[in-house]
């Protein structure tokens, strides 16, 4: 099965400030803010959501297509990726803006001040599925966050030709309209969203839970550390536990990898509940590392990470699937 996944690309600019933001705020002053701090330390970090999961499922040995658009500057970006059995062939290059950016800045306390430049990302709506489909065989798509309107453009163009995609919306809900939001749902195949996003997409689209699993094939909803819940309509939803995790040094990029396994898992054409045991486990492989892309992986670690949440039956299953780990 060629997976093509969509969505943004990025690079993480993470500053730390020993002091406290509060202590440099002038009481009363506030509507005339000119601050600025020395750091102690600059992490780059490759991200966005798309290339995140595309390679969790380059390191499954899955090779994706990495549908997205970057800026002039995404040469080592790009090398990294092909490294890591990703295509990105596809990825639209803008000649005027860079790829996008998140520059944070993190206090003693964890306060954090940041700003998101979409750059590049905004021309995304300028990329077809349909012209891509033209060319290569598609026969998943993931429509991940991304320009709303490439989100819409994404889902649209997929009903229209037939082409089975998956929508994962999460957090560009907060600027999604009624129309945008019920577009990039209607008709998926899996719908991604965790507890707070499964609320704010009722919010947004103005349907109820049951309203939505009529509109989708199978809602899975992650959970933290309660794990996952995959819910289709007239049926009982299945809980999946998580795999235990013994120190989280950084959630982010944690539903990333959770995608990549799932999905994996259904290239694999394994169930719903075993491609969920797999999302766990790479989940967990995330939550020990800092960074998006940092985290180890192993045959032998997802095998110990398998048979530790779901036992030796779960491990014996996937085992077979596990040769082409990167």
């Amino acid at each position: 099965m060629r997976i093509a996944v969509t969505g943004s690309i990025a690079v993480d600019e993470l500053m730390s400030y020993s002091g406290s933001f509060a202590e440099q705020l002038i009481e009363n002053r506030l509507d005339q803010v000119s601050l600025s701090f020395l750091a102690d330390s600059l992490e780059v970090r490759r991200g966005g959501v798309a290339a995140n999961i595309a390679f969790g499922l380059g390191r499954l040995g899955v090779q994706p297509l990495l549908v997205a658009a970057a800026g002039t500057d995404f040469h080592e970006y790009r090398v990294w990726l092909k490294e890591h059995r990703v295509d990105t062939d596809w990825v639209r290059i803008s000649d005027q803006a860079h790829t996008a950016r998140f520059v944070c800045t993190t206090d003693r306390e964890n306060n954090q001040i940041g700003t998101f430049f979409p750059g590049a990302m905004s021309e995304a709506r300028n990329i077809s599925i349909a012209r891509i489909a033209d060319h290569t065989r598609l026969d998943h798509v993931l429509v991940s966050p991304d320009d709303p309107a490439a989100m819409v453009r994404h889902a649209r163009e997929c009903r229209e030709h037939g082409i089975v995609f998956s929508a994962d919306p999460s957090q560009q809900l907060a600027v999604l309209d009624r129309d945008d939001a019920r577009s990039i749902v209607d008709g998926a195949h899996f719908l991604f969203t965790n507890a707070y996003e499964a609320d704010l997409l009722a919010e947004r689209t103005g349907w109820s839970a049951r309203d939505i699993l009529t509109r989708v094939n199978t809602w899975v909803t992650t959970l933290g550390a309660d794990g996952v819940r995959v819910a289709r309509r007239d049926t009982t939803p299945v809980h999946i536990p998580a795999v235990p995790v013994r120190r989280v040094a950084d959630p982010t990029g944690a539903g990333d990898a959770f995608r990549a396994g799932f999905l994996a898992g259904q290239n694999w054409r394994l169930t719903d509940e075993q491609s969920a045991w797999l999302g766990c486990a790479m989940a967990a492989a995330s939550l020990g590392a800092t960074g998006t892309q940092t985290y180890p992986l192993s045959r032998r670690s997802l095998r110990v990470a398998l048979r530790s949440g779901y036992g030796s039956a779960a491990t014996d299953v996937l085992t077979p699937h596990l040769v082409s780990v990167l």
